[in-house]
């Protein structure tokens, strides 16, 4: 009795199987992003072991670091024990991981839930990094464009080295120097971030110059990786046979060049979505802005691991899905072409 493929049926089902998978190319993209979402996930879980680990070994503990004036030894032996300091951080770290699938971060050190804690600030970095980031795409995109019409020239010259001094710059000198100018000396802008009833930012132009600090450095990294990524593309065979079809430069780029290049600028837009948090805890100190780094600060202060891995969660879950659509997005445009 035949099986559950004849021969003439196992020799035609890998052809038929290719052919799907051609006419699907998001089949095999999707299962890419598939093993690489589990493998992000599990450096995840170690680095957020590793934060509890870290914290444990700061000098101190969540107990005494809140502590009142004036309370007595034992009175911190009960607070720690309350806090569950006395028992091993693993098993601790275990609790803690054990709650994140309904969503439960757990609870500080001074007794707040740390999903409440959280609740508002971290929507605000997000908003700061979210138009920091639209500002980085748009600045490094239109720059490296600009360069690229004229190859080797005067333009693309200025801006390279104009993009290689701003990306030396760290984002707390670049924090301080627009305080001084757009502040300071001009008047134009806040220098500091008053918040409303909320928590919130009490007016649009106080994020104008936390967003231009974390801004201005990563625009200078991704002009860099635009204008390589317009230059690899332009050597294409496609491009050269519109050069010689006698297309207009600005023609050439943005209908041959361009589409090409979006796959690795978008990647380095991803990456740069990691600096970007981290550069907020940074600059939100410097401007007082209601975010995630006063809250990372004293969470710090108080060796509140709880909070501390709550932030660290949050940030690789962001960080995790820009990188992933990246993927995505560069998969499906590479599956198209071919």
């Amino acid at each position: 009795m035949a099986g559950p493929l004849t021969t003439d049926t196992a020799g035609t089902a890998a052809p038929v199987a290719k052919s799907a998978l051609a006419r699907h190319p998001a089949l095999p993209a999707l299962t890419r992003t598939g093993a690489v979402l589990l493998k992000r996930a599990a450096l995840l879980a170690l680095l957020l072991a590793l934060v509890f680990c870290t914290v444990e070994l700061l000098p101190g503990d969540a107990a005494g670091a809140t502590s009142e004036r004036g309370e007595s030894a034992a009175d911190i032996e009960q607070r720690r024990r309350l806090l569950g300091l006395d028992r091993p951080v693993l098993e601790r770290f275990w609790d803690w991981m054990s709650g994140l699938p309904a969503g439960d971060l757990g609870t500080s050190a001074r007794g707040e839930p740390v999903t409440g804690l959280l609740s508002t600030a971290f929507p605000n970095t997000l908003l700061l990094g979210g138009l920091a980031l639209l500002l980085t795409a748009v600045l490094s995109t239109a720059l490296g464009c600009w360069a690229a019409l004229r190859p080797g020239g005067r333009v693309d010259r200025a801006v390279s080295g104009t993009a290689t001094a701003v990306l030396a710059l760290p984002e707390f000198v670049v924090a301080v120097a627009l305080v001084l100018v757009l502040s300071l000396w001009t008047g134009w802008l806040p220098a500091v971030t008053l918040t409303d009833l909320d928590g919130n930012p009490d007016s649009w132009t106080m994020l104008v110059l936390p967003a231009l600090a974390l801004t201005l450095p990563q625009t200078g990294w991704n002009v860099r990786i635009v204008r390589a990524a317009l230059a690899d593309e332009a050597r294409a065979p496609h491009v050269e046979t519109a050069v010689l079809d006698g297309l207009p430069p600005h023609r050439v780029l943005t209908h041959h060049v361009l589409p090409g290049a979006l796959p690795t600028i978008a990647a380095g837009l991803a990456t740069s979505t990691g600096m970007l948090l981290g550069g907020a805890v940074v600059v939100e100190t410097i401007f007082n802005y209601p975010g995630i780094g006063s809250v990372l600060a004293s969470a710090v202060t108080d060796r509140d691991s709880p909070v501390i891995a709550g932030v660290t969660a949050l940030a690789g879950a962001v960080i995790t899905a820009v990188l992933l659509l990246a993927d995505l997005v560069r998969d499906l445009m590479a599956g198209g072409r071919r």
